[in-house]
């Protein structure tokens, strides 16, 4: 099974980037869904990216798009969220997510392997 770690969080400004790793310790990292979701106060966990194993394109929420990329190293375990224009309304904790199944779903219930979380926060 899979073990996941993030890092990468921090405070910064509005318009200013951050990037997040995910690493993870496990067999099953390289055929494994990847996902980052955030949650902020008061609010439900949301969906933010995914990327699926081998060559299938990422997903992405409609608020990130075009600001967020995630990406994977299979020989590294890592999985990567480059966060660019960034936003007071990104402020969350946020998670990555393994899904060994591969399904590089968008909703949480897919994913069965959990990191501990790390905060971003964007000041105006």
């Amino acid at each position: 099974q899979v073990q996941l770690g993030e890092s990468g969080g921090g405070l910064v400004q509005a318009g200013d980037s951050l990037r997040l790793s995910c690493a993870a310790s496990g067999r099953t990292f390289s055929t494994s869904a990847m996902g980052w979701f955030r949650q902020a106060p008061g609010k439900e966990r949301e969906f933010v990216a995914a990327i699926g194993w081998g060559t299938r394109v990422p997903t992405y929420a409609d608020s990130v798009k075009g600001r967020f990329t995630i990406s994977r190293d299979n020989v590294k375990n890592t999985v990567y969220l480059q966060m660019n224009s960034l936003k007071p309304e990104d402020t969350a904790v946020y998670y990555c997510a393994a899904d060994r199944w591969g399904r590089a779903n968008s909703s949480p219930v897919f994913y069965e392997t959990w990191g501990q979380g790390t905060q971003v926060t964007v000041s105006s």
